[in-house]
């Protein structure tokens, strides 16, 4: 029971943190140095911000609703969390240059997702 909560503290934290990004990068979409600053990219920024804040509040909810409850489908489900970051990570998105955020959230979504494992792939309480 006490891995499942810290699972869900730790997925809450990965949720809010993308809906974070999310939100910041539809106000304030920055174009680093590598881009050649057309208006289009900024748009561009914009459009991923406002899809990740939609993505950070289904986390969220997620996170609050069916993951706490220990239903199966909520944690297949949050196994987007270090996909998402993985990939942010591996083609180096922006905003940022500084990738350590995305190895933080990537450590805290798979903690949050393993340290409960047993419950949800071994229990028969779990529900589907």
């Amino acid at each position: 029971m006490q891995s499942l909560r810290i699972g869900w503290m730790l997925l809450l934290a990965t949720g809010i943190g993308i809906l974070g990004f999310g939100l910041i990068t539809s106000a304030y979409p920055q174009i680093s140095s590598d881009y050649s600053g057309i208006k289009e990219e900024e748009l561009l920024l914009r459009t991923i911000g406002v899809a990740t804040t939609g993505m950070g509040i289904f986390g969220v909810m997620i996170t609050l609703t069916a993951y706490r409850r220990g239903e199966k489908w909520a944690w297949l489900a949050l196994w987007y969390y270090p996909v998402f970051w993985l990939l942010h990570l591996a083609l180096g998105l922006p905003p940022g240059n500084d990738h350590v955020h995305q190895v933080v959230f990537i450590v805290l979504s798979l903690l949050g997702l393993l340290l409960p494992v047993r419950r949800f792939l071994y229990s028969k309480s779990v529900q589907s």
